[in-house]
């Protein structure tokens, strides 16, 4: 039979749709920046106090890089089709993620500053 009246589809407004692209750009910008400061942390700068920190920093810089891009995307297609059906936006896990990884990174920021002022 046909689809059920909440599940048909219809092109929105543009400007809902270049607004949701605009913000998964943004994240994709995101992403890239924290891959960025990753390959920068393990190629530029000096080693550590602590043997092996700067690769695990490097690493935690990365894989926040691939979640936020990989969850940009999911993002994205969840508020597109949810546009295009008349829904509520889907609520969104990634700001908190991200909040998370940063702040975790910051606290073993401080945690080397404070190892190599101490030493």
């Amino acid at each position: 039979m046909g689809e059920a009246p909440e599940e048909q589809e219809h092109e929105p407004d543009y400007r809902f749709t270049l607004a949701n692209e605009r913000t998964f750009l943004a994240w994709l910008r995101t992403s890239l920046s924290l891959l960025a400061a990753g390959v920068a942390v393990v190629q530029l700068l000096p080693e550590f106090a602590i043997p092996g920190t700067r690769a695990v920093v490097g690493g935690l810089l990365t894989a926040l890089a691939v979640v936020t891009a990989a969850g940009g995307v999911l993002r994205w297609r969840g508020v597109e089709t949810a546009i295009r059906r008349g829904r509520p936006l889907p609520r969104q896990r990634l700001p908190y993620v991200l909040a998370a990884g940063l702040v975790t990174l910051a606290l073993l920021g401080l945690a080397i500053v404070a190892f190599r002022s101490a030493a």
